[in-house]
């Protein structure tokens, strides 16, 4: 009996032998046939995954973002011990147990396989999915592919990164890497889109959420699904109280919090859009794509976000309010024509907040009285008081199924209704830059109405007839050939005999006015007197004053040329009125501070770079002289701001193009109107009506806040200027050109 046992035991001695050999064999195999393919764990001491290129403003808050993946990298400090504690709970938690591979998981993988026909659900740990997300293209990943080859390939990757890097080490790049949905990847910039704070301000409810989502990202996403966010934070939870990280007391409390996101699903759209393009398409060309879009570079920029603010809302309302005089246009688009169903149509907008003032594309769901829209789930109303500028019935306004515009005036979210007011996207296009004006520094931007309907920048790429705008640069060559703000001009009938035909200006009001001084003849834009300056001065010589002032656009030597008839790009005209001010010193333009990369290290710095344009004392004079335009001449509008301010609007004829250009000692600001094919924005609209209230409005919060700091400036005054009695008041001359003076 004894003896048969033993050769029992000897047999099954040798069959678990035989068993172990050959599974053995099988893996050493299995590792031999698919270690030569695996990828090199050693890239991943320098670790360096896609993060963002941020762009800032001057004082250093974001502006836009250029990335592949929405990343931002944080250390393993940097991670709150909750948010790591749900992490392992929820994921795996054996995680600093376990060398890579869970083999109780992958057993249950395998019967499950087997049950489920070929399927493999889970049974990966972390390093695992690190390991998925690191090397998908090296281990044959691809998404839904559960084949065991593919598992096998992983399951080896994650050894050699447990045999290589420790756990807090595998742990932070797992939390950097995830992605999270919503174009978030990695636990900051979950962070960030899910409840806007820093990764290491989430509550212990937050936290859970963010580990409870990983797997379902999108699907389970607040924003998508709040049951499924919810069941996923509390599955979290409880596993973090099963593992010992919380109490269940406290698991309790976090899962009644309700889950308030407090960031946005999709990104608002940029403040400055025209700016930040200028700044891409600077860095792309400089750095490449992939360094813009996966490097994570640091580019500080001159925008003055307020200034740029204050810009948007003032160019939008100008521009609205002139395209209302134009009329009502029927809605270019109708979602029921287009056989699309009223219930389930969304825009990627109404996914964020609505705020009051805003103007944004709603859908007409009702016509009656009063007009009926939905954006998202929220209803709004557009009573007859919203739509009475049109002058016609909500009936002949819109139908069922139009997507119009309109202005939030009021929003119920209680009741999840709106009031609001009918809007239309405005024809007339607008442009307006802000220089400063010792620096250079562009402080704020804007290309056109709407950088989303045309990306096309009219600040920097329209060339523009610049009309009545011209005259400084006419007044300027003048004073600096000997004559005076003082000296006198007669503003009467005259003609040139120019080629091919003679050449006879006319004024804005086909009147003339007879002597006038020149300083009268800038303030009230008289054509006749500057055609007349620009005849004795030679057209050349004055092309060769506005080359100087930074006008690099072709100048013809013709006469017409001093009532603006050449074209000029709105920054050229706002840089060249720049020197005024600034004693006759123009400064280069720029949008770019600095850029670092990842690490700090400088890439690139940009310097101030002066041009002398003009000499000082006659600067001063033309500031003096442009200050009489808002003192007493065709902007006047402006003088209400009491603060010291000098520009001058311009007009072309039938009205196509709409400028005005002013500064006060520290900024100049350009704002420019018109349509991009060059026919009339409407009758009589001209500089002073169209262009300067815009530029009031803009200019309206810059001197409140510059008033508010304390700031009093004043034009810088050259030692050789002196004031004089002169028949028509007191004026500046240079010292010599006063009235009884000697000239050196």
């Amino acid at each position: 009996m004894r003896s048969t046992l033993l050769k029992a035991l000897r047999r099954a001695s040798l069959v678990a032998l035989f068993v172990a050999a050959a599974i053995a064999g099988i893996v050493s195999g299995v590792i031999f046939a698919f270690t030569g393919d695996l990828p090199q764990i050693s890239a991943l001491d320098d670790y360096a995954p896609s993060t963002i290129t941020r762009v800032l403003d001057r004082d250093g808050d974001v502006i836009a973002e250029y990335a592949v993946e929405r990343r931002t990298v944080v250390g393993y400090d940097d991670i709150p011990e909750h948010l790591r504690n749900a992490i392992v709970a929820a994921e795996d938690g054996n995680f600093f147990r376990h060398v890579g591979l869970s083999i109780p998981r992958m057993v249950l993988a395998l019967v499950r396989d087997v049950v489920s026909s070929g399927r493999v659900p889970g049974g990966s740990t972390l390093t695992q999915q690190l390991a998925r997300n690191l090397f998908a293209n090296d281990i044959g990943f691809t998404h839904g592919d559960t084949s065991w080859e593919r598992k096998i390939r992983e399951s080896l990757v994650a050894i050699q990164i447990e045999k290589r890097y420790t756990k807090e080490e595998i742990f932070t790049m797992y939390c950097n890497q995830i992605y999270w949905g919503h174009g978030a990847y990695g636990v900051q910039a979950a962070a960030r889109l899910y409840f806007d704070k820093p990764v290491n301000a989430l509550t212990l409810a937050e936290a859970a959420m963010l580990a409870g989502i990983i797997q379902g990202n999108v699907r389970q996403s607040p924003y998508v699904n709040m049951d499924a966010a919810v069941r996923r934070r509390n599955y979290a939870l409880t596993r973090m109280a099963e593992e010992g990280f919380i109490t269940t007391a406290e698991a309790d409390t976090a899962k009644a919090e309700p889950i308030v996101t407090a960031g946005e699903p999709t990104r608002a759209p940029s403040l400055a859009p025209y700016f930040v393009e200028e700044v891409r398409q600077h860095l792309e060309a400089r750095y490449g794509a992939k360094a813009l879009y996966e490097s994570g570079l640091q580019v500080r920029t001159t925008l003055d976000a307020q200034l740029q603010a204050a810009a948007n809302r003032a160019l939008d309302e100008g521009l609205r309010r002139l395209d209302r005089r134009r009329g009502w246009r029927q809605p270019e688009r109708n979602i029921l024509r287009e056989k699309r169903d009223l219930a389930d149509f969304s825009m990627p907008r109404w996914n964020r907040r609505l705020n009051e003032g805003e103007v944004l594309t709603v859908l007409v769901t009702g016509v009656g009285p009063s007009i009926t829209v939905r954006a998202g789930r929220l209803t709004g109303t557009i009573a007859r008081a919203g739509y009475a500028w049109t002058g016609r019935p909500a009936s002949q306004l819109v139908e069922v199924g139009d997507l119009i515009e309109a202005r939030i005036e009021s929003i119920d979210t209680a009741a999840g209704s709106f009031v609001a007011r009918l809007e239309q996207p405005p024809v007339v296009q607008g442009a307006m830059i802000a220089i400063d004006n010792r620096t250079g520094r562009v402080l704020a931007m804007i290309g056109g109405s709407a950088f989303e309907r045309s990306e096309f920048n009219r600040a920097t790429q329209a060339l523009r007839q610049v009309g009545s705008a011209f005259k400084p640069f006419v007044f300027a060559a003048a004073i600096d050939r000997g004559y005076t703000a003082a000296s006198i001009i007669v503003d009467e009938p005259v003609t040139f005999p120019t080629q091919p035909e003679p050449y006879s200006p006319r004024n804005y009001d086909r009147e003339f006015r007879g002597p006038m001084t020149l300083r009268r003849a800038l303030e009230l834009s008289r054509n006749v007197p500057a055609v007349k300056l620009m005849d004795t001065l030679g057209p050349d010589q004055v092309a060769q004053y506005t080359r100087r002032m930074g006008i690099t656009s072709p100048i013809p030597p013709y006469l017409p040329v001093a009532l603006g008839a050449a074209e000029a790009s709105l920054i050229e005209m706002a840089s060249a009125y720049s020197a005024f001010p600034n004693q006759g010193v123009r400064m280069r333009p720029y949008l770019i501070e600095q850029v670092a990369d990842r690490e700090g290290n400088i890439l690139e710095e940009t310097k101030p770079e002066s041009h002398d344009a003009l000499r000082a004392d006659t600067a001063f004079i033309m500031t003096n002289m442009l200050r009489g335009v808002i003192q007493r001449g065709t902007a006047t509008a402006a003088a209400a701001l009491n603060w010291p301010l000098g520009g001058k609007t311009g007009t072309t004829d039938d009205y196509t193009d709409a400028w005005f250009i002013g500064f006060d000692p520290d900024i100049t600001v350009g704002v420019w109107l018109g349509l991009d094919e060059k026919r009339p924005i409407g009758y009589a609209q001209t500089g002073t009506t169209a262009a300067l209230p815009i530029w009031i409005d803009i200019m309206r919060p810059w001197v409140e806040r510059r008033r508010a700091a304390g700031a009093q400036p004043e034009f810088a005054r050259p030692g050789n200027i002196v004031f004089a009695e002169t028949d028509y008041g007191t004026e500046a001359f240079i010292a010599g050109t006063q009235p009884g003076g000697i000239r050196d």
